[in-house]
């Protein structure tokens, strides 16, 4: 199959791999042959597999016998079961050198297809915490934005920023086209240092819905306040990734 978001067709060869007749149950047959055709991507990251009524006719198979061999490459991280969407090969894993570049630009340099679902734009007087973060005196005007970065169609992080005065005017039409910091480098913004803090914590309700994650599921957060070259904070961000498809990746030298 080419790849595609859209229903995966099941390689032919599955039709003839299973044998009935075999001790190994046909569970375990269909979970290993599907496992090799996603290694192999005959089922590319992103495809959607039949529902279980349709795949278990296609192959002579009972809907149980299905169920089971799904939910094995489920629990090995292979496939994800999304409310409203069905069966989906997941994606590769993400690993991120901690660094100054966005989520976007390090998912397009990996050859993901990073897509951005802005789900909030307010221009908004500060809070007292954001206030403080961006340097700014209390109630000055600033943008608030929520959005959800996909990679090959596979919901990854929710990302929860606010940016100070000066940037209020960045449009919803321009998150959705391109990454943060590449829109703030475009505006002569460039960033020099940046205070970060990584941990984990229980998902909230909404988390685990956009995400597709079960619910109290644990995210990996971060927390970042960027400064550039005039040493004026130009964002703060509070970031939850899904732990299973992102990670962080240091590199220690001693001195």
């Amino acid at each position: 199959m080419a790849g595609s978001r859209d229903e995966g067709t099941i390689p032919a060869e599955l039709l003839t791999a299973l044998n009935k007749n075999s001790p190994v149950p046909l569970y375990h047959q269909l979970a290993t042959a599907l496992e090799q055709a996603i290694r192999d991507e005959s089922l590319p990251p992103g495809a959607r597999l039949e529902n279980e009524i349709a795949l278990g006719q296609r192959l002579g198979l009972s809907r149980p016998t299905v169920r089971r061999a799904i939910q094995e490459l489920v629990d090995k991280g292979l496939l994800i079961r999304r409310r409203g969407v069905g069966t989906q090969v997941v994606q590769s894993g993400v690993t991120r050198d901690l660094g100054l570049t966005s989520l976007y630009e390090d998912l397009s340099l990996l050859g993901q297809s990073p897509e951005t679902r802005v789900l909030h734009h307010e221009v908004r007087p500060a809070t007292a915490e954001e206030a403080e973060q961006l340097a700014l005196e209390p109630g000055a005007p600033v943008l608030h934005l929520v959005r959800l970065r996909l990679a090959r169609h596979v919901p990854l992080a929710v990302l929860d920023n606010t940016l100070p005065t000066d940037s209020t005017d960045i449009s919803r039409e321009d998150l959705e086209e391109h990454g943060l910091y590449d829109l703030l480098r475009h505006r002569g913004v460039n960033m020099r240092i940046a205070r970060q803090r990584i941990s984990a914590r229980e998902a909230t309700p909404y988390e685990s819905e956009l995400l597709g994650i079960g619910k109290d599921a644990a995210v990996l957060t971060m927390s970042r306040t960027a400064i550039d070259t005039t040493g004026r904070v130009v964002e703060f961000g509070r970031h939850c990734y899904r732990p299973d498809l992102y990670s962080f990746e240091i590199t220690l030298v001693d001195r």
